[in-house]
């Protein structure tokens, strides 16, 4: 028979520690899927530090809020405070956008305090009970320490089971490696071996590691930190990548754990979130929208990291204009090119982000799923990452589920998944292309 203790461990909600990298891409999906898991009865603690709390306040608070309104007197998700490590860095800029803005230099001081927050970390695992860690797969080290202290850890990295085996198999393959062509030949199609499906790469998407050893010992230290945890958090789902599920878990022999979409349950509270860094307000941008038709209006993201030369900013905009689609484009707020460097003429004209103006330009990062819920939005995202394969096809998953369109060999959504191992502005063009 249980005793009074073991009843009241029993009782016990199970206490969750998430650990999101900082920034805006990992903090808000982590705090969505925080709030996905306190909807649920567990409680919740995100460990940040300051500026990166602000972040993801507004998200914690409404779900605290929608926590209190069934019924639930205590806070379902805590914000635990720790110091951003002394780096070198100015005041204020614990959040990787803000190195957009930064010196080169500054990136490598970044990643160093990525690796100093281990001692606030270990410090937290020792002062509280918990049942699991959920933390990003950047911190590699969390893995140990999790396991140092007798908690599992589950790994989160806001992207998909497709990108995630895709990765694996250039990780574990190098497929640079066996390909016969002359390493100047960056068009040259590269297959990945392994997977479910042919998945081609051009050379210049991959990461060499004999030119960046230093990225490629980063993410294979990563990647055998989050083969040693005991899973993996997905925002997906199981119909959307049934084949990459099964071969995740059964080829690969690794847990997903697939929760998503994780915004369907938390769309209220993410029209809340912060618009980091972003130039133009949520409600300039919405009214902006509510001018347009329904289905009319084409969203378009390359990244919070990617930077683009002039001749690539002028390539999108010109798609982007022959394209004759409304559109809103998120450009990052460190491309340090004057817009009369790459600007077409008669662009400026298109965007003046007036509602007459066929065009919406945010510059800075600009949370997507407040925009995306809004019902004007045409079935188009695209975010690729230019040097190696981060695709995640769960942006691609809401917005499916929200419009019911049919997942046809011929539909839009596997011309783009078809697309998507071609040059990046091949890729754009041609998608836009195919609305007209």
């Amino acid at each position: 028979m249980a005793t009074q203790h073991e009843r009241q461990q029993q009782q016990q909600p199970l206490h969750i520690l998430f650990f999101p990298f900082f920034a805006p891409g990992h903090l808000l999906p982590a705090a969505d899927v925080a709030a996905f898991f306190a909807a649920r009865g567990a409680r919740c603690t995100i460990l940040t530090t300051p500026v990166n709390a602000g972040i993801i306040r507004p998200a914690v608070d409404r779900a605290n809020d929608a926590n209190t309104l069934h019924g639930t007197s205590s806070r379902a998700i805590d914000i635990a405070l720790m110091p951003f490590p002394d780096v070198g860095l100015p005041p204020g800029v614990e959040n990787y956008m803000a190195l957009t803005t930064l010196q080169a230099d500054c990136r490598a001081k970044f990643m160093r305090a990525v690796q100093l927050v281990q001692e606030p970390f270990h410090r937290f695992l020792a002062a509280n009970r918990l049942d699991a860690v959920v933390s990003d797969s950047f911190f590699s080290w969390s893995a140990d320490a999790a396991a140092e202290h007798g908690v599992p850890r589950l790994v989160i990295t806001g992207t998909s089971v497709f990108a995630r085996s895709c990765n694996e198999s250039m990780l574990r393959n190098y497929p640079l490696e066996t390909k016969t062509t002359s390493e100047d030949d960056l068009e040259a199609l590269v297959a990945l071996p392994g997977l479910p499906h042919r998945v081609e790469l051009r050379r210049s998407q991959m990461m060499d590691p004999r030119k960046q050893p230093e990225a490629w010992a980063f993410y294979h230290s990563n990647n055998a930190a989050d083969q040693r945890s005991f899973g993996e958090v997905f925002n997906s789902f199981h119909d959307l990548e049934p084949d990459y599920v099964e071969h995740f878990q059964t080829t690969l022999g690794r847990r997903a754990f697939l929760v998503g979409p994780v915004a369907l349950t938390t769309r209220d509270m993410a029209a809340s979130s912060a618009n980091v860094n972003a130039e133009v307000s949520k409600g300039s941008c919405l009214r902006w929208l509510d001018t347009k038709p329904a289905d009319s209006v084409v969203y378009v993201s390359f990244g919070t990291a990617t930077r683009f030369s002039p001749a690539e900013l002028r390539e999108i905009s010109r798609g982007l204009d022959l394209s004759g689609k409304n559109f809103v484009w998120a450009i990052n707020a460190g491309e340090s090119t004057e817009s009369s460097e790459w600007m077409p003429e008669g662009f400026a004209e298109l965007t003046e982000n007036v509602d007459d103006s066929r065009g919406f330009i945010i510059r800075g990062w600009a949370r997507r799923i407040f925009i995306r819920n809004n019902p004007i939005y045409s079935i188009l995202l695209l975010e690729v990452e230019r040097k190696y394969i981060i695709y995640s096809t769960i942006l691609l998953s809401i917005e499916l589920m929200r419009t019911n369109l049919p997942l046809k060999k011929n539909s839009l959504p596997f011309q783009l998944l078809n697309l998507i191992c071609g040059h990046f502005s091949t890729i754009f063009y041609s998608a836009l292309l195919s609305l007209r």
